[in-house]
């Protein structure tokens, strides 16, 4: 792919010219098949390497912002302005994608600046992503998540000491081509949260049992909101999540929070989701106002 792009863009000055290129390289990875959609990006992030590019800029129909505006509201939103391309893996791994967790690498590999814009604001900065970049003040940036998710729940007294239940069943998850957004695990039970087809999911929990018969399995319909930044050592922030959410009358089935504080996922009913989306997004983002400061950096 790089010796087509090569080939492709050899002699011509991007300085003196605009150039234009298809999404589609025709060439031995055979990029449709590889990526399915995606495949434009991967296109779009070789071109970038391979033509030393300064900076990569992605149009979008809306600005990468604080969350749905559809949940939350146009008015109590704000663009993020500026993060780092862990924010941006954590919103692939939701499936809320600002570019092709693939592409994104290409990028961020080369030490290139990735830019978000909205097509319809064609004069605001949008949101630069940057390899190096750490919000000066730790907040929660965004707000994300999706509610098509199916928490298997696996209880066993003979896990206990052993990590075969987990390399077995994760085995299975990927024969099975689900796609794992999150698991969590204690003394004798682990829990995987899945999205895929319900027969795909249903065909995971027959033959966990069928391997483990001493096994308790349970299926959960759940949704995960996660609230992702740059920084998230935000002193009480799992206090001011927990009591958002009581507020609001959503019990937390589980709450996840990994020590590199760049994300907190909090596990809820489905039919919470929105609701619980509306309530923190309220408590840590429009209640925290930093908004200013997300703009001046976009500015500077």
């Amino acid at each position: 792919m790089n010796e087509m792009i090569q080939q492709a863009f050899a002699g011509l000055d991007p300085s003196k010219q605009l150039l234009i290129a298809t999404g589609y390289t025709h060439c031995q990875e055979q990029l449709m098949r590889t990526f399915d959609r995606g495949f434009s990006e991967m296109t779009f992030a070789k071109i970038a390497t391979v033509t030393g590019a300064r900076e990569a800029i992605i149009h979008k129909e809306y600005h990468l912002s604080s969350a749905d505006p559809n949940l939350v509201g146009k008015d109590n939103v704000i663009p993020i302005g500026m993060t780092n391309f862990d924010v941006a893996d954590k919103l692939s791994n939701l499936g809320m994608e600002a570019i092709h967790p693939k592409a994104a690498q290409e990028i961020r590999k080369s030490g290139i600046t990735l830019r978000i814009k909205n097509t319809f604001e064609p004069e605001h900065l949008g949101t630069i992503i940057d390899q190096n970049y750490c919000n000066p003040r730790p907040c929660v940036e965004i707000f994300a998540g999706r509610k098509d998710v199916a928490a298997i729940e696996i209880f066993d007294q003979e896990m206990l000491g052993s990590i075969e239940h987990d390399l077995e069943i994760s085995q299975l998850i990927r024969e099975l081509k689900l796609e794992l957004v999150n698991k969590e695990s204690d003394a004798n039970s682990i829990t995987f949260y899945l999205t895929g087809s319900r027969k795909k999911i249903n065909r995971l929990v027959r033959l966990t049992e069928q391997k483990y018969p001493s096994a308790e399995v349970a299926i959960h319909k759940a949704a995960i909101v996660s609230a992702i930044g740059s920084d998230l050592k935000v002193k009480g922030i799992l206090a001011k999540t927990v009591s958002a959410l009581s507020e609001a009358d959503i019990n937390v089935m589980a709450l996840h929070q990994t020590i590199r504080q760049v994300e907190m996922q909090c596990i809820v009913a489905e039919s919470d989701y929105e609701k619980a989306i509306r309530a923190l997004h309220k408590t840590l983002v429009e209640n925290e106002n930093h908004g200013s400061v997300i703009r001046r950096y976009v500015a500077a």
